[in-house]
């Protein structure tokens, strides 16, 4: 068993300059059409983290050599997918949705299996949509095993994509290789995270794919080859925001380096999240700059379309002076935990007041006291105690280790920002 993480306190406001690793989504979206390419590429400013180092280790069992170095990724060349093979998914739910639509491809059994929260994750609507465009899949679940002719028809699907956008992403980052290209049609209750589509709809285009998304809920994929490029990889929006957080619940200042223009990041979202919290927030050649209130206000939001976002804010709610409601995020009880279960287990834990409801939660205003903050494996859960840990004393998160899924030295990280310098990245 992992040893309990003391969470650091904030003895004063934070001031600190951060410079946060790459997307996990970007890179492994990234990882899964340099290998569909079949030729060289290069990723820079790559995630090093285990969703990444999964979805590396993927690539490689299906024949793809790829060769690391630091924050830079070479995709080699090679002449198609092969098995047989096994995919270790992990907890990732890139990997285990991603993976087997490109696996298809491969000539042999491909076995797929991960952690075992992992087994209790939903993968039916893509297995099903594979069987339907000619597929041979053993099984509904992880473990499951693909059986590859080396090609396969593709078409049209209808799937119900209202538990993960990652169903529809996954799908269509593999439909050009297919003999007919693949169109997607959702149908069913709003699909969450909407920009995570939007991203995977431009990297494809970048990537030379031509889709057409015009209809919606509809995505048609051409047939056709994804060209090679080189990519660089923005960072990582969503990890960025317990670090300006930290800003927000001190009430200090915390800019965040790197910070993009435009981006489909769903984490851009936290600009607009924290300016209505009471934050003063500054985007300036690149810099994000939030600095905190005396006072943070309780929100009332729907994060249906950034639910990533969900256990950061539903911290700073449960810090705030005035009640919250979150709302739209039902779909969060299929994530690496059941997040809605887990945070309002960890909250009330602590002494706070929190409730489940249907579709999120509410977080009314309480002292907070100390305890053990659980993480259940989930890496922003752990990052969401981090936060609570700044201004309450004597917190402890049971499992830190767990941020290794995209941030490998997080602790690390989380230290040297208390001890921060304005004037030095990390």
């Amino acid at each position: 068993m992992p040893q309990p993480w003391p969470a650091p306190r904030a003895w004063t406001p934070v001031a600190a300059t951060v410079a946060i690793p790459g997307s996990k989504s970007i890179t492994n979206r990234a990882l899964v059409l340099a290998a569909l390419s079949g030729r060289e590429s290069t990723l820079t400013g790559a995630l090093q983290g285990r969703d990444a180092d999964l979805m590396i280790d993927a690539l490689r069992a299906l024949g793809v050599p790829v060769e690391v170095d630091a924050t830079t990724v070479r995709v080699g060349g090679h002449p198609g997918f092969r098995g047989p093979a096994a995919v270790d998914c992990g907890l990732a739910g890139t990997v285990m949705r991603f993976v087997p639509p490109a696996a298809v491809l491969a000539d042999g059994e491909i076995r797929f299996d991960g952690d075992p929260r992992a087994r209790e994750r939903p993968m039916g609507t893509v297995l099903d949509a594979l069987r339907a465009v000619g597929a041979v899949v053993e099984g509904g679940a992880l473990p499951f095993t693909l059986v590859g002719t080396g090609a396969i028809a593709g078409g049209t699907v209808t799937v119900d994509a209202s538990a993960s956008s990652q169903f529809v992403s996954g799908l269509l980052l593999s439909g050009a290789r297919y003999d007919k290209g693949l169109t997607v049609h959702h149908d069913g209750k709003p699909v969450p995270s909407m920009p995570h589509i939007e991203m995977t709809v431009a990297m494809l285009r970048d990537a030379g794919v031509a889709v057409d998304d015009a209809e919606p809920n509809t995505w048609r994929v051409e047939p056709g080859p994804v060209a090679a490029r080189d990519w660089v990889i923005e960072p990582d929006l969503s990890n960025a925001t317990p670090f300006l957080a930290a800003a927000a619940v001190t009430g200090g200042e915390v800019t965040v380096t790197g910070w993009p223009s435009s981006t489909t990041q769903p984490g851009d979202a936290i600009r607009d999240i924290l300016s209505r919290m009471g934050c003063a927030v500054t985007l300036t050649d690149g810099a994000l700059t939030v600095r905190g209130p005396e006072r943070l206000a309780g929100i009332d939001i729907d994060l249906h379309e950034v639910g990533e976002l969900t256990p950061t804010v539903a911290a700073l709610a449960a810090l705030a002076d005035g009640p919250s409601h979150l709302r739209g995020i039902a779909h969060l009880r299929g994530h690496e935990t059941d997040r809605l279960a887990a945070l309002t287990a960890e909250i009330t834990g602590l002494g706070g007041d929190a409730e489940e409801t249907r579709d999120g939660l509410e977080i009314r205003p309480t002292a907070l006291h100390g305890g053990t903050w659980r993480a259940y494996a989930d890496h922003r859960m752990a990052t969401a105690g981090a936060i609570i840990g700044l201004v309450v004393a004597d917190v402890s998160v049971d499992d830190i280790g767990t941020t290794a899924k995209t941030m490998p030295d997080f602790p690390d990280r989380w230290a040297r920002m208390l001890g921060g310098d304005l004037g030095g990245d990390y």
